[in-house]
């Protein structure tokens, strides 16, 4: 009977054994793996105190013997942390960062990074929250070839010697706009440049010309997320999207690029500092981007000796479990600032909705976009005389004008006898050739609309295109429907002749002079087709409207420091700069647009097209004033913007409704719209260093002093007061209670001496009073100014000032104001 019963329990704990390990099983299989950031203990090489002594005057030295040492330690430690923190087997290592940030990416499960979290030496882990992109004329529009250009040699030499990372989707390496020119050589000395050309599929060994020094890419993260379309997710830097190109082209693209596209010519682009070289740093793929290999991207470009990075990328979302400044994303900012590097963050494309910037931190430049005064109007002339404008850049029909033709609308034209569902994406929208009767729509213009389809995005132009080249359309018009309201019509190039009418508004003048030419019978067939219509060339481009605007996507202020957009002391967005249709090189593959495959240029719009304006202009100042610091730089656009447009007027932002207006205020523009010519020249510029942004985080009573000791390495010895003392060329206070004195210290970088009058514009409910009113500043001098901000009503609402110093010798130096007065007492 003992052994029975000993058999018996035996059999049950062997039960409840094989029952748990199935729980354990299927646990470990319901459980996700996700990627995880992770900052460690310990200085990165690049501020190793070993390899800054080892580099004798030099930022680091990448190649030298002290900075090898150091990195293969830190690698050894991070995967020795892995090896005795997590499961075998449970992990992939992505990446080490070792070179201004000391950390690593890894592959795991939830539970294995909270492990993570409890392990030696581990300061802070992250999880990926994924990357996304924030997607000619605008030289002249910005005054460049007359002004800045020629300050700087011309066209022939601007931008000379800077080398200009971007961290994107690559480039296209054939594109005319990244050529060499052997009759105009590039000599400037790269001596603080060592990249390197990493080669692949569509990417050669003589992609890296001399204009592009170097091309790396990062595929880690990509690979680890998701399953790869090996057709476009290329692993080399070749550029499969467009989008890399594009911003490329636009800060350092080589100069009078022809640019056309279906055999019309638009004119001629150039970058804003043609002469700059390209480092590319392919970190986001069409099907997926990962913030573990944008930071990866960071990492190298700024071990490799960048000047300038540009990120038109960024996070999709803010940190979940931390402020926005500590965000490992965000630090690496920080340290790449620390490095000397200028950085320039698009600020996003959510607008127009307030907190819905994607740039947070202050030692980060984050550009707004803007229209100029360029458009593109294509129309569609009626039979009785009327001129209904739209968009398209598309040839005119035939006559341009002077030949009208059968006007149809598409469900008048079904097959009646067809054999294809009843619903808008075949009746109404023309995106299938076999719902047409060919007798009827071929050799005229036909109206589509805009329904069901378009509003779910599951309906293209692409396929009207096909469907009228399939027909025999003469041409084609999109029309709003008033059931989904008016909608965004871009100028994309369009293959057929055919205009998008997007207003509804514009869409009923076309019903209405429709409906009164065609004859039905009583069941509402036609019999007779009299509209006649024709669709003018949308190909040539009009001036001189008023501009700049800030764009409806254009992500608004104010910038916040948490999830729940708590609003913070820094004003965000930066500064304003061009980012609507905007000419640039482009990918013929066009992984992500199908309408601009084949292409070599696009017309494109998103503040991913301002950021690299704001670089361009910035390698221009980097080049003329070398030992200005990144935040010197930055300092001198946001003190020279201009809050005027074209007119005298204050900068107008559109709204939630297509087209509408109102007047904008920092949280649309930042300090304004960027002017280079006045900020190669800026009189007086406000700096920070590494240290001070420390001090300014460590000033936040909100920041857990652990956690800027966990992202910084960094005790926290001393604060600012209050954030809003770091010295920034603006003054934002979230919250003010009472009273408040702020500081800001300015230098002469001018090369005389000057005497600034100084003026206070009030936000509302309060008052502003600045010490000294008035001083002389002597060249490569400083000087500092007490702003005594006072409440004197509470209206626990964001207004809007500056302060204004004025100099003898005519320079113009502007700060916005931005307060939120919540008590007199």
């Amino acid at each position: 009977m003992a052994t029975g019963v000993d058999v018996s329990a035996a059999s049950s704990y062997a039960v409840l054994l094989l029952h748990l390990l199935a729980i354990s099983t299927i646990a470990s299989v319901v459980e996700e793996r996700s990627i995880y950031l992770i900052l460690m203990e310990g200085e990165p090489v690049a501020f190793h105190g070993d390899v800054l002594s080892s580099q004798q005057g030099r930022r680091f030295d990448p190649k030298s013997e002290a900075y090898e040492v150091h990195a293969n330690k830190l690698v050894d430690s991070h995967d020795q942390v892995l090896e005795s923190t997590l499961d075998k087997g449970s992990y992939n290592k992505l990446y080490s960062f070792k070179h201004v940030l000391n950390g690593f990416a890894v592959h795991t499960t939830p539970s294995q990074a909270k492990k993570l979290q409890l392990a030696q030496g581990v300061k802070l882990v992250e999880r990926d929250r994924r990357a996304k992109l924030m997607t000619t004329y605008t030289p002249e529009f910005l005054g460049l070839p007359q002004t800045v250009w020629t300050q700087e040699g011309g066209d022939r030499n601007a931008g000379d010697g800077i080398v200009m990372g971007f961290v994107d989707t690559g480039i296209n390496p054939f594109h005319p706009s990244f050529a060499y020119d052997i009759l105009n050589p590039l000599t400037s000395n790269l001596s603080h440049f060592s990249g390197a050309c990493e080669t692949g599929p569509l990417f050669p060994p003589f992609s890296c010309n001399g204009k592009i020094v170097s091309a790396r890419f990062f595929i880690a993260g990509a690979q680890a997320a998701t399953s790869l379309n090996a057709t476009i997710d290329i692993p080399s830097p070749a550029d499969a999207v467009g989008h890399g190109s594009h911003v490329a082209s636009i800060a350092a693209g080589n100069a009078g690029v022809p640019v056309t596209v279906n055999g019309f010519y638009y004119g001629r682009a150039s970058g804003m500092a043609p002469r700059a070289r390209v480092a590319v740093y392919k970190a986001v793929y069409p099907t997926v981007g990962t913030l573990a290999d944008v930071v990866a991207a960071i990492d190298q470009a700024v071990a490799d000796g960048v000047d300038i990075l540009t990120l038109s990328i960024g996070p999709e979302e803010p940190p979940q479990d931390t402020v926005t400044f500590l965000s490992i994303f965000d630090i690496a900012m920080l340290f790449a600032r620390r490095a000397g590097v200028f950085v320039v963050q698009a600020a996003g494309n959510s607008g127009p909705g307030p907190s819905t910037v994607l740039s947070y931190s202050p030692w980060v430049v984050g550009a707004a976009a803007s229209r100029t005064d360029r458009r593109y109007i294509a129309s569609l002339l009626l039979g009785n005389g009327l001129n209904v404008s739209g968009v398209g850049l598309s040839a005119p029909t035939f006559g341009n004008g002077s030949l009208l033709y059968r006007l149809v609308l598409a469900k008048d034209a079904i097959n009646l006898s067809g054999a294809f569902p009843r619903t808008p994406e075949y009746v109404e929208e023309c995106q299938h050739p076999e719902a047409f009767d060919p007798s009827v729509v071929r050799g005229s213009i036909v109206i589509c609309s805009f329904s069901a389809g378009f509003y779910n995005e599951t309906s293209t132009l692409t396929a009207i295109f096909d469907t009228a080249r399939v027909l025999g359309f003469m041409g084609f018009v999109l029309v709003a429907n008033p059931s989904y309201g008016d909608f965004i019509g871009q100028p994309i190039p369009f293959s057929v002749s055919g205009a998008l009418i997007p207003k509804v508004a514009d869409a009923k003048i076309v019903s209405q002079y429709y409906e009164q030419q065609t004859l039905r019978d009583a069941r509402g067939v036609v019999r007779q087709f009299n509209a006649r219509a024709a669709i003018q060339d949308g190909r040539v481009a009009s001036f001189g409207v008023q501009a700049p605007i800030v764009s409806r996507f254009s992500s608004r202020g104010p910038g916040f420091i948490d999830i729940n957009r708590n609003p913070s002391d820094v004003l965000k967005p930066d500064i304003l700069a061009p980012g609507n249709e905007i000419w640039a090189a482009w990918s013929p593959l066009s992984a992500l647009d199908p309408i601009l495959t084949g292409y070599n240029f696009a017309l494109l719009s998103g503040s991913s097209m301002a950021a690299p304006h704001v670089a361009g202009i910035a390698a221009l100042i980097k080049q003329e004033y070398p030992s200005w610091n990144p935040s010197m730089i930055a300092s001198a656009m946001s003190t020279t913007a201009t809050k005027f447009d074209n007119n005298g007027g204050i900068i107008m932002a559109e709204g939630f409704n297509i087209g509408s207006l109102y007047s904008s205020n920092n949280f649309d523009f930042g300090a304004g719209f960027v002017n280079p010519t006045h900020a190669m020249d800026p009189g007086l510029v406000l700096s920070s260093e590494f240290e001070d942004y420390i001090s300014f985080l460590c000033s936040m009573p909100f920041i857990d002093r652990i956690a800027i000791r966990a992202a910084t390495r960094v005790w926290c010895g001393q604060s600012v007061g209050h954030p809003a003392n770091l010295n920034i060329p603006s003054v934002t206070i979230s919250a003010l209670r009472r009273s408040l004195t702020v500081r800001r210290s300015f230098k002469n970088v001018a090369t005389k001496p000057e005497t600034y009058v100084s003026l206070a514009i009030p936000p509302n409910g309060t008052t502003i009073t600045l010490r000294p009113p008035w001083f002389t500043i002597a060249p490569e001098g400083t000087q500092d100014l007490d702003i005594e901000i006072n409440v004197i009503k509470s209206t626990n609402e964001f207004s809007f000032g500056e302060i204004i110093l004025t100099g003898s010798l005519n320079h113009i130096v502007r700060m916005p104001v931005t307060i939120r007065p919540v008590s007199i007492v």
